[in-house]
């Protein structure tokens, strides 16, 4: 049995063939970058909406019998309220989650022409 710290090819000092045998990332098509930055900001809309609904929640299980935030009345209009700023907040990508799944599904950005490109892949050479 061999130990994993031998299987990994970067440890074995073979950084630089990787980075360079590695083909560059094909260019994606803009529409499938539209739909998949549109799912992935519903995506993230959806999660901040179940969380304030949930926190709304929480608040009615622990209020007194005779708080204000027991009575259920506006309910229905309360929940849409919290929908609609979870779109918005979502729509500002404020918490990242958006900008996380789209890291996941999208190749990274090109750099521009004639930008300086940085290899981290390749160890440093420091004299």
């Amino acid at each position: 049995m061999t130990p994993l710290l031998n299987q990994n090819p970067l440890a074995a000092g073979q950084a630089g063939d990787a980075a360079e045998a590695a083909p560059a990332p094909a260019a994606v098509d803009p529409d499938y970058r539209a739909k998949a930055t549109e799912a992935a900001i519903k995506f993230e809309s959806f999660f901040i909406g179940h969380m304030l609904h949930q926190m709304r929640s929480s608040t009615r299980e622990m209020a007194g019998p005779d708080s204000v935030f027991k009575d259920p009345i506006n309910s229905d209009m309360l929940d849409m309220a919290d929908n609609l700023v979870a779109d918005k907040m979502a729509g500002q990508r404020a918490f990242g989650i958006a900008d996380a799944i789209l890291r996941q599904l999208l190749p990274p950005a090109q750099p521009a022409p004639g930008a300086p490109v940085q290899n981290f892949a390749k160890p440093l050479n420091v004299s």
